[in-house]
């Protein structure tokens, strides 16, 4: 099967595969090299960095269940002078593009963050992973829409040319504000793209002890349950926002098939990457890249670009 129906580029970046691999499911950064060739990739995200150490969340902080994955990691990472010690040194060498992924608590860490990972060569992106509480207000920066334009605008003077995606929550309940508002927002702002988006919060029981499943009570649940809830919400941005706007979206949430991939795409995302579904299959991203390339190639497309929002509405 030929390959190149799978090469693309986003906010000019060329991509040998539309298939990331998400953050925080490669290991730091260079940990996938022992069980895949990261030039197969379209590319991968670091953990999310953030200024200092963080040691994460109490153990149990995984587990599995028939919906998914949920998680209350704790952004647990090395710290930016980690990260630029023990990883900036190999990004260049990963043989695909490298995506720095940025969480913080205030707006001068995401600064901070974002500023050093950029100067790192091999780094082609910053992800800004705005679902992390403002320490100032409490709320998360992807729900304020003020701190939101802040904070990106920030980041976006602070980093020169290298291009920014910014990461959404995909939840908005209980706030005056749609995902398509955010969206619009980071756009304005900055953001050169959209990654749609971060983990639903979720909580598991176990009826036997009576107790939270996770140390931390709740977490975020990705994999397969959440799939069709980030399809409606990559379908709503691209029609509402992205398409008119030229802005690519970067699909994350339960791709463990090359058809869920496929799905994403005719939503309208132009890249998507795998998060859960590499813990239940380390080289699920690329096992799917011949089953997404021969359905390039039977709907008669001779990139997987062309059918980027391509779903039939009539």
């Amino acid at each position: 099967m030929n390959d190149d129906a799978l090469r693309t580029s986003i906010a000019g970046i060329d991509l040998t595969s539309p298939i990331l691999l998400a953050a925080g499911t490669a290991g730091v950064l260079s940990e996938m090299r022992d069980v895949l060739d990261p030039s197969k990739l379209g590319g991968i995200v670091t953990k999310s960095i953030t200024k200092e150490v963080r040691h994460g969340n109490p153990f149990p902080r995984i587990t599995f269940s028939r919906a998914g994955m949920m998680n209350a990691i704790g952004l647990a990472n090395p710290g930016i002078d980690g990260f630029v010690r023990d990883e900036g040194p190999k990004a260049a060498t990963m043989g695909c593009p490298i995506i720095g992924s940025v969480a913080g608590d205030c707006l001068d860490d995401y600064v901070e963050v974002a500023t050093r990972l950029a100067s790192i060569d091999g780094v082609r992106a910053i992800e800004a992973n705005v679902s992390c509480p403002n320490v100032h207000s409490g709320l998360e920066f992807g729900s304020d829409p003020a701190a939101l334009k802040d904070l990106i605008s920030a980041m976006f003077g602070a980093i020169g040319d290298i291009p920014m995606f910014v990461k959404l929550s995909p939840v908005t309940v209980g706030t005056p504000n749609t995902i398509v508002d955010l969206a619009r927002v980071a756009i304005e702002s900055g953001a050169r793209g959209l990654t749609l988006t971060n983990t639903v919060p979720a909580m598991g029981i176990d009826v036997r002890t009576r107790k939270p499943i996770l140390a931390n009570v709740t977490g975020g649940l990705s994999g397969p349950a959440i799939h069709p809830i980030v399809v409606r919400l990559v379908h709503l941005v691209y029609r509402g926002l992205a398409k008119d706007a030229g802005v690519p979206i970067i699909a994350a949430g339960g791709v463990t098939r090359w058809e869920d991939a496929a799905e994403f795409i005719l939503a309208g995302a132009s890249v998507v990457q795998i998060g859960a579904g590499s813990f239940a299959s380390p080289r699920a991203s690329v096992k799917m890249r011949k089953g997404l390339a021969k359905w390039v190639r039977t709907q008669g497309a001779s990139s997987v670009s062309d059918l980027v929002g391509q779903v039939k509405l009539d």
